[in-house]
Parts: C-alpha cells; sequence; structure tokens
C-alpha cells in the first residue's frame, strides 16, 4: 500500500464518514513547497508525531491504562493539546470504551502496556473486529536494545521470544506495526492508522518504550495531513450488476428492502434510504443494523428477526417474492438458529463490495453506496408489499398496568424508557435481555442505538457506554445492563464519574445470566447479588455528580426517572431495578429455544 501523504492544499478531507477522511488509498504529494510548521526538538518526537495523527483522524479522546512500557508515551501524548487522556480501571474497559468511541466518532484508540496489557485488551479487540471499527490500538513494547538479545523480561511469559503478543493481534487485527527504530516509525504509524480507517478494522502499533521521547527530523515538521482518496466502483461492473438487478427487482409482484449491520462500514446508509425513498417498497432492518436505517421512515415496517421479528414484520419479508438485504450478516443469532424462513433464489444480497443474486450471477469491485444509488433510478415505483402490512398491522397493545405495590415489571420499565429517548439521546443495549426489549423500542429521529450482537461479550456496554458518552458528550446516554454482565466490567463507572458523563443506566437485577437461562439452565447461571447502588455510592465517594435509586414498583421508577432528567440531569443516574428472575421478553423465550436447539444438534454420521 502507499503509504506517501499528500500536500496540504490538495489533500481536504472529501467526507467525514471515518473520522473525518473518507475511505480509499493515500493520496501521493502534489507540491514541495507547501509552508509547514517547525516543531521544537521536544515537540518533534515520536510520541508527539502519534498524538498529532490521532487528533487528525477525529480522536480527541484516548483511553489507557499506564504501564511502565508505556509512561514515556503516555507523557507525549498527554503533551499534545487537542488530545484527552482517559485513564480506565483495566485494559478490557480501555478497548470497549475506544469501541464506543470509533462507533459514535468513526475511530477510537486505546493505550496500554506490553503483553499483560494487550492480551487484557485482545478481547475487545476482537469485538472491534467483528463489527467493523477501526480502532487503533497501541502497546508500549520493550525497549528497542532487548529486541535480538536472550534476555527475558518481565510481563512476559519468561522466554526470550517477545511476538507472543504480536502473534495473538494478528488474528484480530488488519495491520501490525512493531516500532522499534526510528527511521521507518513515521511509516509505520502512517500505515497503520491509514491502514484502519481504509479497512475500518482494528490495528495494532507497538512503540519500543524508550523512543516516544526522543527527537528526530521526520518528526520536525507538522505532519501533512490525511486524505485517503475514495474508491472506485468498477464501472462496468456497476452497469452489469444493476441492470441485473433491476431486471430481477422489476418483474416482482411484491419486493422488499432489508438493512443489514454492514450499511456502517458501506457508508452506505443515506444511499439505502434514497433507495428507499424512489422505489417505495417496504423497508425493515436485520437487528445488529437497528439505528442504521431512521425508524421513522414512511415505509418502515420494523426488525427482521425471524421469529422473533417485530409484529407483522416477518410475514412481510418472508412472503415476499424479492428481497434485498444490503450488508447483512447471517449467523446463527440473527438467524434464530439458523430458522430464518428465506430462499436464495428470492435474495440479492450486498455486501460492503460486491452484488450477487440470487442463483446467478455475482459482481465484485462495486462499492454498495454506488450501486443503491444508481440502482434508485432504474426501479419501478412498488408499494405493494407496504400496502400489505399496512393492511394486516395492527398497533401494539399496552402492558397490563401495574396495580399498587405490585412487582414492576420489565415491560413496564420499557414503556417509561421509551418516553426518554429522543435526537438528544442515545441507547446502549447490553447482550442479553435488553437485546430484545431494546430492539422494541422506536427510536426518534437522531437517537443513537448500538449494541454488539456478532460478538456478544456480555460486560461490553459499561466500557462502550464509557466511550460512546465521551465522543458525543452532547447526547446522553441510556444504558440497560442486566446485573450478571455489569459483575464483569463495573469498576468503569467511576471512570465515568470522573469524566463527568451524565448517562443513566437502568441496571435490569434479576439474580443472573438470563439469557443463557433461556438456552441451557443451571446452577452456574445464578450470581451472588450485589448492592449495585452502594456500589456505585463507593466508586462516586463524593467526588463529581452521582445519584442512585433502587426502584421495586412503577411508581418509584416514574418518580426515580423524573430525578434522573430534571434535578440530576447533570449527575450520572444509577437506577437499579429488582424485577423477577424469571421475567423476560417473549422473544427470548422464542430465540433462546432455537438457538438452544441449534447448539445441541447431534454429531453427523461419520
Amino acid at each position: 500500500m502507499d503509504t506517501k501523504i499528500g500536500a496540504v492544499d490538495a489533500c481536504n478531507p472529501a467526507s467525514n464518514d471515518v473520522g473525518g477522511p473518507p475511505i480509499g488509498a493515500v493520496c501521493t504529494i502534489q507540491s514541495s513547497s507547501v509552508p509547514s510548521i517547525a516543531f521544537s526538538s521536544s515537540e518533534a518526537t515520536l510520541g508527539r508525531h502519534l498524538a498529532r495523527r490521532l487528533v487528525q483522524v477525529g480522536v480527541t479522546d484516548v483511553f489507557t491504562v499506564p504501564g511502565d512500557f508505556n509512561l514515556t508515551l503516555l507523557d507525549h501524548l498527554i503533551a499534545e493539546p487537542g488530545l484527552n487522556n482517559v485513564g480506565c480501571c483495566n485494559e478490557l474497559n480501555a478497548g470497549y470504551a475506544a469501541d464506543g468511541y470509533a462507533r459514535a466518532r468513526g475511530v477510537g484508540a486505546c493505550v496500554v502496556t506490553f503483553t499483560v496489557g494487550g492480551l487484557s485488551v485482545l478481547n475487545a479487540i476482537a469485538g472491534a473486529y467483528s463489527e467493523n471499527l477501526p480502532l487503533i490500538c497501541v502497546v508500549g513494547g520493550p525497549n528497542s536494545n532487548d529486541y535480538g538479545t536472550n534476555r527475558v523480561l518481565h510481563h512476559t511469559i519468561g522466554v526470550p521470544d517477545f511476538s507472543q503478543e504480536l502473534r495473538c493481534f494478528q488474528t484480530v487485527t488488519c495491520y501490525q506495526a512493531v516500532v522499534n527504530n526510528l527511521e521507518d516509525a513515521h511509516e509505520q504509524i502512517d500505515t497503520a492508522i491509514s491502514t484502519a480507517l481504509k479497512e475500518s478494522k482494528p490495528v495494532y502499533i507497538s512503540i519500543s518504550c524508550n523512543l516516544p521521547g526522543i527527537p528526530h527530523p521526520t518528526f520536525s515538521r507538522e505532519p501533512v495531513p490525511f486524505s485517503l482518496s475514495p474508491r472506485l466502483s468498477n464501472q462496468l461492473g456497476l452497469e452489469a450488476a444493476v441492470e441485473a438487478t433491476a431486471e430481477f427487482l422489476n418483474k416482482a409482484v411484491k419486493p422488499v428492502l432489508v438493512g443489514g449491520p454492514k450499511l456502517r462500514v458501506a457508508h452506505a446508509s443515506d444511499a439505502f434510504v434514497e433507495l428507499a425513498d424512489a422505489c417505495g417498497y417496504a423497508l425493515a432492518v436485520m437487528p445488529s443494523a437497528k439505528g442504521l436505517v431512521p425508524e421513522h421512515h414512511p415505509h418502515f415496517i420494523g426488525t427482521y428477526w425471524g421469529a422473533v421479528s417485530t409484529a407483522f414484520c416477518a410475514e412481510i419479508v418472508e412472503s415476499a417474492d424479492a428481497y434485498l438485504f444490503a450488508g447483512p450478516i447471517f449467523n446463527d443469532y440473527s438467524s434464530v438458529g439458523y430458522s430464518l424462513l428465506l430462499k436464495k433464489e428470492k435474495a440479492i444480497i450486498l455486501q460492503p463490495d460486491r452484488v450477487t443474486i440470487a442463483n446467478g450471477p455475482a459482481f465484485g469491485c462495486i462499492l454498495m453506496k454506488d450501486f443503491l444509488r444508481a440502482l434508485a433510478k432504474r426501479l419501478k415505483r412498488n408499494t405493494t408489499a407496504y400496502e400489505n402490512y399496512h393492511r394486516i398491522f395492527v398497533p401494539e397493545g399496552h402492558p397490563l398496568k401495574s396495580e399498587p405495590k405490585e412487582p414492576l415489571r420489565v415491560n413496564i420499565m420499557f414503556q417509561h424508557i421509551q418516553k426518554l429517548l429522543s435526537s438528544e439521546t442515545a441507547v446502549i443495549a447490553e447482550t442479553g435481555d435488553s437485546w430484545f426489549n431494546c430492539q422494541k423500542l422506536k427510536l426518534p429521529r437522531g437517537c443513537g442505538y448500538e449494541f454488539q450482537m456478532q460478538y456478544g461479550s456480555i460486560g461490553w456496554s459499561v466500557g462502550a457506554t464509557l466511550g460512546y458518552a465521551q465522543a458525543v458528550p452532547e447526547k446522553r446516554v441510556i444504558a440497560c445492563i442486566g446485573d450478571g454482565s455489569f459483575q464483569v466490567t463495573a469498576q468503569d463507572v467511576s471512570t465515568m464519574l470522573r469524566n463527568g458523563q451524565r448517562t443513566i443506566i437502568f441496571l435490569l437485577n434479576n439474580g443472573g445470566y438470563t439469557i443463557e437461562v433461556e438456552i441451557h439452565d443451571g446452577p452456574y447461571n445464578v450470581i451472588k447479588n450485589w448492592n449495585y447502588t452502594a456500589l456505585v455510592d463507593a466508586f462516586h465517594n463524593g467526588e463529581g455528580k452521582c445519584w442512585t435509586a433502587k426502584v421495586q414498583y412503577e411508581d418509584e421508577l416514574i418518580e426515580a426517572i423524573e430525578t434522573a432528567t430534571g434535578a440530576k440531569k447533570d449527575s450520572l443516574c444509577f437506577i437499579e431495578v429488582i424485577v423477577h428472575k424469571d421475567d423476560t421478553s417473549k422473544e427470548l423465550l422464542e430465540w433462546g429455544s432455537r438457538v438452544s436447539a441449534a447448539n445441541s444438534r447431534p454429531p453427523n454420521p461419520q
């Protein structure tokens, strides 16, 4: 890959899809006479160059856990005026926070120490890889003089081979840079960052602990801004794909559109909506694409999730004679244990750079957003599927009204959470029953929504909430977290407080891992109950703004929400909601039984 950086006057970003720059190759030098700022020797260091590059691509907060191999690097990162250090309680949460930050900003970054920190953050990096998020993981590495020697270092497994961490990261990052000399440090760092942006995947950068503070001529001037020129579709292939797709869909009687999670990495959400506007088809989303398509669209019919779809959505999608899926991921969870009633011969599958038409041709080197915009001009308007939906649709009923002092039910709780949502809020849904309850929330225009469906790591939401809230402080984040997940990563609520965040956390206390109970129950799914509000009060410890409440009845929940949105609107609000251990959504019951059946299939005959 070409890693030269273009001239300032020729490299103004063309879009802000990913942290500012668009996706594509790095442009080449246009002029040698571009004025640039010269730095003093204290600023002309590797550490300051990395800091400037992070700020340049849109990272203004970096999530860190200090360790002896990264301390000098951290000195130089925090010296950069545009970069804020967010110290986390552990590396896993630092990685989750960078994940949440990347979802809101388009790119995130974390800094940890060698091996003990790197292997701790690895799970979060794997999750970001699965979700196609550009994340820059920086590790403070061994002294450059120790490479190639027979020395055994601390923070290793006791052998004189420093590559264990690198080998682990090779499977969950799209590029790895080991910076142990200054001569090519500039090129390695720039290549890593540009690759993260182009591939929309995490990258790994290891920097020897003795290098960040050393001045070097390659860092003596303001780095020329990144400008990643857009990728281009194969024009002939694009035209052929559009023609074949238009012919396929225009023959259909009741076609539908379904948005998938890869709309994000393809930067194609707007183009997808333009297509929906033009063709009039019924419009649905897969569960992991919730938030990527506006739910106020006039032809929106809900979430397509097989047997646990929103009401009347699956009937319309699965009875269609043609469906276009834009950026889908069909795994065992999204397919409800491989039980979707879809037929390949009816499907057009769009991936970020590929189009497959039913059992027929496939076209490569075609960008999804180019394809969608071109297709919008060729489709005949057909509103049949939406009209069918409109005819059979029956509005949702309301949960039974609670009696005074009746234990609070989950469906009542989410009825009140629905009223909280606006363009100034964002929802973070933890792995578990919150997946299903939050999926039923109707998102108003501009309301953010995130969850981690592909990787499904419990505890993700605490760090992700920290990162998301740090990235968009103008939004109030509403996090729905189960007690089992919270116990995995609870510590970094203290980091939210330290950074003045005003998130509302609803902690569902039902005494265990409910999602796992519905897949396969056992005594291991019961957890030790904590005094969660007291724990958060202990994190608070009189520093920052924090308010906690424990609720068991609807009137207590109403009062708590009024306080959180009124007198305590500028505080982090933690509301522990006590619910029955068997109070789950009907969708989880159905989904759990189907996933259980898929997991328990007997071995094929040998």
